[in-house]
């Protein structure tokens, strides 16, 4: 399993990102997606995840400003970031899971800052 993350950049507070994942080597169907995030100095967080059948679930600072989608036969997984804010400056990954044998990937990381 081989992600690719991109997308993050710099912006300013209350700009958007979009970010993507596109996954190599996998049928996406069987593999519930992620996006995690990390700051420096803090642990890893859960930003979102996707199931196959589109069920969501969010972090709470995620709710209501970040929005989760994937798309099978692209094999892309996308975050969209609007309202963004300081304090959602962090590296950004995917996270791929396999919902039969439980098996996670992780891809390289994207870094996306906020500036004041």
């Amino acid at each position: 399993v081989q992600l690719q993350a991109s997308g993050g950049g710099l912006v300013q507070a209350g700009g958007s990102l979009r970010l993507s994942c596109v996954a190599s080597g996998i049928s996406l169907s069987r593999y519930i997606m992620a996006w995690y995030r990390q700051a420096p100095g803090k642990q890893r967080e859960l930003v979102a995840t996707i199931e196959n059948t589109g069920a969501t679930n969010y972090g709470d600072f995620a709710k209501g400003r970040f929005a989760i989608s994937r798309d099978n036969a692209k094999r892309t997984v996308d975050l969209q970031m609007n309202s963004l804010k300081p304090e959602d400056t962090a590296v950004y990954y995917c996270n791929s899971k396999n919902r039969y044998t439980g098996s996670t990937s992780w891809g390289q990381g994207t870094l996306v800052t906020v500036s004041s």
